[in-house]
C-alpha cells in the first residue's frame, strides 16, 4: 500500500495563477525526488457548511477558495526521505509562498493507505 500526504489551503482568488505556477514547480521537484503522484485541486463545489466543511477547516474568507492537494509515495519510509530532499531543494527555498497563501491556515497530514481499488 502507498503513503499519502494531504494538504488543504485557503487561497485568495486573486492569487490562483501565482499558486498554479508555484504548484507546477513544487510538483516537478516532488516527482524528481521520487513521489509517485502529485495532485493540486481548486475548490469547485465546496459549500461553507453550518458545522464543518473544507472552507471552515481553513477559515476561508469570502474572497478565497480552497485548494485540496495530495502527494503519493511508495511507503512512509520513502515519504520521509523524499520530503527531506524536497525541503532541502534550492528551487523551493525562500518565502515565495507567503505572498500567495497563509500557511498558518494550511492543514496537512500523512496517511497510510489501507484500500486501493
Amino acid at each position: 500500500m502507498t503513503y499519502v500526504d494531504g494538504f488543504l489551503v485557503a487561497l485568495p482568488k486573486q492569487n490562483i495563477e501565482a499558486y498554479k505556477d508555484l504548484a507546477r514547480k513544487a510538483g516537478e521537484v516532488w516527482k524528481e525526488h521520487g513521489a509517485l503522484n502529485y495532485v493540486e485541486c481548486l475548490g469547485d463545489d465546496v459549500p461553507y457548511g453550518e458545522l464543518t466543511s473544507f472552507p471552515r477547516a481553513v477559515q476561508a474568507k469570502e474572497d478565497e477558495t480552497v485548494v485540496f492537494s495530495w502527494v503519493v509515495y511508495r511507503s512512509r519510509q520513502d515519504r520521509d526521505a523524499i520530503v527531506a530532499k524536497v525541503m532541502a531543494d534550492p528551487r523551493l527555498q525562500g518565502d515565495e509562498w507567503k505572498s500567495i497563501f497563509d500557511g498558518k491556515r494550511m492543514i496537512y497530514g500523512g496517511f497510510e493507505s489501507f484500500l486501493e481499488l
